[in-house]
């Protein structure tokens, strides 16, 4: 009898189960759009505003629930709202998803029911533990964020994401990170209603059962100090041998699946960020013979692979010298280019002094990345029959004799002309900014063309010339003047820096759209292992996540949602 009632309700048990799992896995539907502004507030929190449009299957189950899941705990439940066709809707902390963070909208009388369309409004006012340093600079604080996506959800949707600045925050302080693919490789910029700078993503074909993940960095100041996130140093307490011993083999086990799982992963993050700014393609490193000789101080730099920011600003210096542009204000950068053209330009000047004449950032950086990827294969066609290795090392060498000639310079006045003639040269050295300090600690008198390249130097009579321990107004057509190495070097130095975060934004997403045409990455293997993956069903399966990095465009693992 107790076998049979044992039975009974063992047989009772499994058929609610398997019901259950049947019901939970009968929703269908499409996620035809979805618009998420993500507020990042001078308070240091995190506000988010959903609105998703949903279409139920005819054969799927009415869309009575949807999940949210939060990228963090510390969020303020009571700060949540929602709403369905001017109705507000009830939340719930009945939450299905498969991570441990989120919350339940219940549609009650506005469920979605099979074959209908529908609207549902979400706004989470509060949302805190969200703003990391970013690793790239100190002085800015980065946040990665991954919009709700749905597991049950099929079909495409058309989503956009936005990030509203905190208020303050210039149209050019701002960086983005790179793009999830599908999307543009930079934002569109924009102002809210507010005034607050905006970025935008937009991808009328998105899979709104997959994740995306977008990021951006932003000075520390407009951010209370308390607001970034300080990872906690781990607890250390006093082991004792009995409990070292028993470790042991938990730190091999743990170790060794801690480098498949952990170190893994890291390590391939890194190395693929690092071959984003890898932008000369392979098949310049095919070894020929001899001395690539002739190239100019820019063409010298890609091929050593210096950073984008500095060969732009090489190719700025050159364009100044030559007296094809004047340099209007330094932030933001605005040149005005000289009519006619002088003769001698080369066709990367030509072109980015042409980049310069978009009506917009975003078109200049597009035209500057045009130019550059031209450029990258002007070299390449260039390197072709030739070594790499001896030709790099021909060009490192150039570089360093101009240095030991500044170095060894006489005379301030010796050492500033020697300086203005290997000017792009001395680039090239890795320790530029450093050296250039060093260098510079008297008295140095500026190139007469400065002053086009820096507007703080103003002009002063023809034939002044004055050795003076403060500054001097300098620059116009006249001869130079006195300033502090110490003055110099910073504008000079200043100068990369400036080009870096007021004409490119992102230095690794600039440099990443170059690649991705110069060095793009090998196509996938056919034969490789297919996955696939999903929350358990649910009202409408829904996923999202804020990951704040502690760096500069970080992919995080974040809190799944879904039902």
């Amino acid at each position: 009898m107790i076998r049979r009632l044992f039975t009974g309700m063992l047989t009772f048990l499994l058929a609610f189960s398997l019901t259950s799992n049947v019901q939970a896995q009968d929703y269908s539907f499409s996620l035809d759009k979805e618009v998420v502004h993500v507020y990042l507030n001078d308070d240091g929190t995190m506000s988010l505003d959903y609105n998703f449009f949903f279409t139920n299957d005819p054969n799927g189950h009415v869309i009575d629930f949807v999940d949210v899941g939060m990228p963090t705990w510390n969020y303020n439940f009571n700060s949540i709202s929602a709403d369905a066709n001017g109705v507000d809707l009830g939340i719930s902390t009945d939450f299905y998803g498969d991570g441990p963070y989120g919350f339940a909208v219940d549609m009650g009388g506005q469920a979605i029911r099979p074959g209908d369309s529908g609207q549902v409004h979400v706004y989470v006012r509060q949302v805190d533990d969200i703003f990391y340093d970013d690793s790239d600079d100190p002085n800015y604080a980065s946040v990665t964020f991954s919009p709700a996506y749905f597991s049950t959800a099929h079909g495409s949707t058309d989503l956009t994401v936005i990030f509203h600045f905190p208020p303050g925050v210039t149209e050019t302080e701002p960086r983005w990170h790179s793009a999830p693919s599908g999307f543009q490789s930079e934002p569109e910029t924009g102002f809210d209603n507010e005034g607050r700078i905006t970025y935008s993503w937009r991808n009328a074909n998105a899979s709104g059962y997959n994740q995306y993940y977008f990021g951006a960095s932003f000075p520390k100041s407009y951010l209370p100090v308390d607001a970034i996130v300080v990872e906690p140093p781990p607890f250390v307490s006093t082991p004792s041998l009995s409990g070292i011993i028993d470790d042991l083999g938990g730190v091999a086990c743990c170790g060794f699946f801690g480098l498949m799982f952990v170190g893994a992963p890291i390590l391939g993050a890194i190395n693929e960020r690092k071959r984003k700014l890898q932008y000369l393609p392979p098949k310049i490193s095919i070894e020929g013979h001899g001395i690539k000789r002739g190239l100019t101080a820019v063409e010298a730099g890609l091929l050593l692979e210096q950073p984008l920011d500095k060969v732009m600003t090489m190719i700025l210096f050159g364009v100044v010298k030559k007296n094809a542009a004047t340099v209007i204000t330094r932030d933001p950068l605005k040149l005005q280019l000289v009519q006619p053209q002088p003769e001698g330009l080369h066709e990367y000047e030509k072109n980015f002094l042409t980049a310069f004449a978009a009506p917009d950032l975003a078109g200049q950086r597009k035209a500057l990345q045009e130019m550059t990827v031209g450029l990258v294969k002007t070299v390449s066609d260039k390197m072709k029959g030739f070594s790499r290795k001896e030709t790099i090392e021909y060009y490192k060498n150039i570089m360093e004799k101009a240095w030991q000639q500044i170095e060894a310079a006489g005379t301030p006045e010796v050492k500033s002309q020697m300086f203005e003639q290997a000017m792009e040269w001395t680039m090239l050295d890795k320790n530029y900014d450093d050296r250039t300090r060093r260098v510079f600690t008297g008295p140095v008198y500026v190139p007469i063309w400065w002053g086009n390249y820096d507007p703080s130097y103003q002009s002063v009579s023809a034939g002044a010339r004055v050795a003076a321990s403060g500054p001097v107004q300098v620059g116009g057509r006249g001869a130079p003047a006195s300033v502090p190495g110490a003055s110099f070097a910073a504008s000079v130095v200043g100068g990369v820096q400036n080009f870096s975060s007021r004409v490119l934004g992102n230095v690794q997403s600039f440099t990443s759209g170059v690649t991705n045409r110069t060095n793009p990455p090998p196509k996938p293997s056919s034969s490789g292992m297919s996955h696939s993956g999903g929350s358990s069903g649910g009202s409408s399966g829904g996923r999202s996540c804020a990951c704040a990095c502690a760096c500069a465009g970080c992919a995080c693992a974040c809190a799944g949602g879904g039902r």
